[in-house]
């Protein structure tokens, strides 16, 4: 009940500023209108509290259990014989049967997996005839493997004369 005081507490101060306001709106004279007045209680009413009759939750919890029924017979149907089919045939023959997993999302079918294996294979492929052909550089990592005699310094080294250009 203190959330009433506070209430009461407010409308005490809307009546003060509303007798200042008057006051001031009728150049200070004071008047039977803005005479000071009690503020009014006012009592808040509670809401009921609703409540549901017995028939109507059976009723809601009854469907409720027809949509838990619909959802469990959709996971527990077996999937088309002509998946168990392609399956087998594309699965290895050595592979091991793991215990199902209960919260899958997706699979990928042996097919796919076998298709992104060539596809994989084949880039590989590529990335191998491209180092291939393009010509080696010598980096430090590749001179420090191949030679175990340490280099010598670049100041030591003598450098090449550049090729002067027709002006």
């Amino acid at each position: 009940m203190e959330s009433e005081s506070i209430i009461s507490a407010i409308d005490a101060e809307i009546a003060k500023l509303e007798q200042v306001r008057a006051l001031l709106t009728n150049g200070g004279k004071v008047d039977d209108v803005t005479a000071p007045q009690k503020a009014k209680k006012v009592i808040v009413k509670q809401p009921k509290k609703r409540t549901m009759s017995p028939e109507a939750r059976k009723r809601i919890a009854d469907a409720q259990r027809k949509r838990w029924a619909a959802t469990k017979k959709q996971a527990s149907t077996p999937p088309a014989k002509t998946t168990k089919k392609a399956a087998k045939k594309a699965a290895p023959a050595k592979a091991k049967k793991s215990a199902p997993k209960k919260a899958v999302k997706r699979t990928v079918s042996p097919e796919a997996r076998k298709r992104m294996a060539d596809a994989q294979r084949k880039r590989w492929a590529m990335a191998r005839k491209q180092k291939a052909a393009a010509p080696a550089k010598a980096t430090k990592k590749a001179v420090k493997k191949t030679s175990p005699v340490k280099a010598a310094p670049a100041a030591a080294k003598p450098k090449a004369p550049k090729a002067e250009t027709p002006a």
